[in-house]
């Protein structure tokens, strides 16, 4: 009897529980959609209205109200709809979000804004960044680590996750539309030092160049250069000695594999003199391929994807096809 008693006081505590977190959960949901509603007239003047001034002060209303949300409890698990607009990107762990949209002024060119909302683990809680766009004043782009003070400004279209040695490594594929005359696409690796949250831009992971912490291209605004991480085949080749004639020759034999990688246009002026002016920049026909090898993306010259020729260009994702379960989603 005492035992039957004592299950009973259990299922009724876990019951309790149980309508105690439901009723939080619902709690929550209703707060973020009220953010959302509330965010999105803001959006469409953000990107429609027909002066810098509208723009801008709806932006800076955005941006605050985003911020208020983003530091409600639990608001890593709120699934955002804010359209193509605005890029939404969460790492499969839940290490981090990041957040980043555009504003286009009267004159072609862009700012662009945005959040990273980390993971503490000293306080257990997500600490959320603002992210100032200072492309105008950041030198040797291809080298320096940035901070969300100096942001490399552009739009997440792509955060690539990858692994070595038991440690994560997030990598992330952007675009800015920078001006008029020139556009961007910019592969950028991004970490988190120790147990802290704030986010560093800029590793160097890419055997390539001693000091290139991020790969950028600039190039026209006419010309469309395809970046993206996928599985191609690609031939690459490998040194292999073959008698011939009576003598032992070293030879390259071509070999197709099937692999991820990030795969990019090279770029290069149209006519020679054009050195150094991104906007006469235009892909060549060649592509190239970084391929994720013993914790480096490692430059394949000779890798060619040809798996399909299907149109390359994402559209911005608000959240990772794949997201895990978590048993505390809103």
């Amino acid at each position: 009897m005492a035992i039957n008693f004592l299950n009973k006081i259990r299922f009724t505590l876990l019951a309790a529980a149980l309508c105690v977190a439901a009723a939080a959960g619902a709690q929550n949901r209703d707060v973020m959609s009220a953010y959302q509603r509330n965010m999105q007239p803001l959006l469409e003047k953000v990107m429609n209205a027909p002066t810098d001034n509208e723009r801008y002060n709806a932006n800076e209303q955005f941006v605050q109200l985003f911020e208020e949300a983003l530091n409600v409890e639990g608001s890593i698990h709120w699934k955002w709809d804010l359209g193509t607009y605005v890029s939404v990107l969460t790492s499969s762990d839940r290490q981090f979000r990041i957040v980043t949209w555009p504003v286009v002024r009267d004159n072609g060119e862009y700012e662009c804004f945005g959040f990273v909302q980390s993971y503490n683990a000293k306080t257990e809680q997500y600490d959320v960044y603002v992210l100032h766009d200072k492309s105008d004043e950041i030198l040797s782009v291809n080298e320096v680590v940035l901070e969300p003070e100096n942001w490399l400004g552009c739009v997440y279209q792509e955060l690539v996750e990858t692994k070595h040695d038991g440690k994560e490594y997030y990598t992330l594929i952007g675009w800015s539309g920078v001006n008029a005359l020139t556009q961007r696409k910019v592969i950028e690796p991004v970490c988190f030092r120790g147990t802290g949250s704030k986010p560093q831009f800029g590793q160097a992971l890419f055997r390539r160049e001693k000091n290139l912490r991020r790969v950028v291209l600039d190039y026209s605004s006419r010309a469309m250069v395809n970046v993206r991480y996928d599985e191609q085949v690609v031939r690459t080749y490998e040194n292999k000695k073959v008698k011939k004639k009576g003598r032992t020759i070293n030879v390259q034999v071509p070999k197709e594999e099937k692999m991820k990688m990030i795969l990019l246009d090279e770029i290069a002026p149209m006519l020679p003199g054009m050195e150094g002016l991104p906007q006469y920049y235009v892909p060549t026909g060649t592509e190239v391929a970084y391929i994720f090898a013993n914790g480096r993306w490692e430059l394949r010259d000779n890798a060619q994807g040809r798996l399909d020729d299907r149109k390359l260009n994402k559209e911005f994702e608000p959240l990772p096809k794949t997201a895990p379960a978590y048993k505390s989603d809103l």
